[in-house]
């Protein structure tokens, strides 16, 4: 069974999701809506935060104490191509109970049994690439979660939004202005009316949606909350 997927985010006016002032307090508060049982989180968010973990200890290769009793949601990371080396790290931060590394039958040998040696959780689903649907029902029998966060960037959501596994799209839009030529879109994708799409898409190859949700917040930010059409 799938979990309930929800992607957060916030953009600009223009739809960008980097380069203008964001209130993270306010984001932080609404994404506590859903009281979620894990996080997905892209990689690179990750890779570009290497540079503040301290060196590893001899606690990197303790095991981590469990209580049942612990709500706070688990941080899930795609890496299937072994990257992340700062899980010591995370491990310190009060956010999460427990990491789980979503990887392939292609992700290095050496990096299972890095994770294995620092006790950090693995799901191995997929050739190339990790299988995105494979994995999120894993989560679910494994570990009993019935709600995602994702917490990412326009790659990650691109390809649950295309894979057709998200339910809820929630999106803070910030009043500025950033343009420039670059993308940073929250949803990276091939065109999807240009693509034969699953029965899901409208006939034009376009995700539809439907308002749930609108409300105008504190700084006037407006947060709208949208249904997947599946």
């Amino acid at each position: 069974m799938l979990p309930r997927v929800v992607l957060h985010n916030a953009v600009s006016l223009d739809g960008r999701i980097e380069g203008f002032p964001l209130d993270l307090e306010q984001y932080y508060q609404l994404a506590a809506t859903w009281k979620e049982d894990a996080t997905l989180a892209g990689s690179q968010t990750f890779l570009k935060a290497a540079d503040e973990a301290p060196p590893e200890d001899e606690s990197a290769f303790l095991l981590p104490d469990a209580d049942p009793e612990d709500r706070r949601p688990l941080l899930v990371i795609p890496d299937s191509r072994g990257q992340i080396r700062t899980w010591h790290y995370l491990r310190r931060l009060p956010y999460w109970r427990g990491f789980v590394a979503l990887c392939s039958r292609s992700t290095p040998k050496e990096y299972l049994q890095y994770l294995q040696e620092r006790h950090i959780d693995c799901i191995i689903a997929g050739g190339e690439h990790v299988d995105l649907r494979a994995c999120l029902e894993e989560l679910s029998s494994r570990y009993k979660v019935k709600v995602v966060r994702v917490d990412a960037g326009g790659t990650l959501n691109g390809l649950l939004l295309h894979q057709g596994l998200v339910d809820e799209v929630s999106l803070l839009i910030c009043p500025s202005l950033v343009g420039g030529e670059r993308q940073s879109s929250i949803f990276k994708a091939p065109d999807l009316a240009a693509a034969a799409g699953p029965a899901w898409q409208g006939s034009d190859g376009a995700i539809s949606l439907y308002l749930i949700d609108a409300q105008r917040l504190k700084g006037d930010v407006i947060w709208l909350r949208y249904m997947v059409q599946h």
